[in-house]
């Protein structure tokens, strides 16, 4: 059964058309941008748009923010700190790419 609403949508969109409001459109006539992952493909376009990352990006950045701390500290108990807040973010970053 069509949603009830389907008649008037397509009225508008027949409408729209006859009256060219999709004429000239950007991008008209050049090829989609490839698609990694159709399924959430409005999804990932709407947090791309608003400058939003997925989480382990930001996590990956944080690692490797800690990784040149870590190469310009000296103090072995500020290295074991760094290392083991390392392997934490390594880990929830396997997490978030799975997730």
């Amino acid at each position: 059964m069509d949603h009830p609403l389907i008649d008037l949508i397509n009225a508008r969109i027949e409408r729209a058309e006859k009256d060219g409001a999709f004429d000239n459109l950007p991008g008209a006539g050049q090829p989609l941008p490839p698609c990694d992952d159709p399924e959430n493909a409005v999804m990932t376009r709407i947090l791309k748009d608003n400058g939003a990352v997925p989480e382990f990006v930001t996590l990956s950045r944080t690692l490797a923010d800690l990784r040149a701390e870590l190469l310009d500290t000296a103090d072995r108990t500020e290295r074991k700190r760094l290392l083991t807040e390392m392997s934490l973010l390594e880990a929830r970053i396997e997490i978030a790419r799975k997730g």
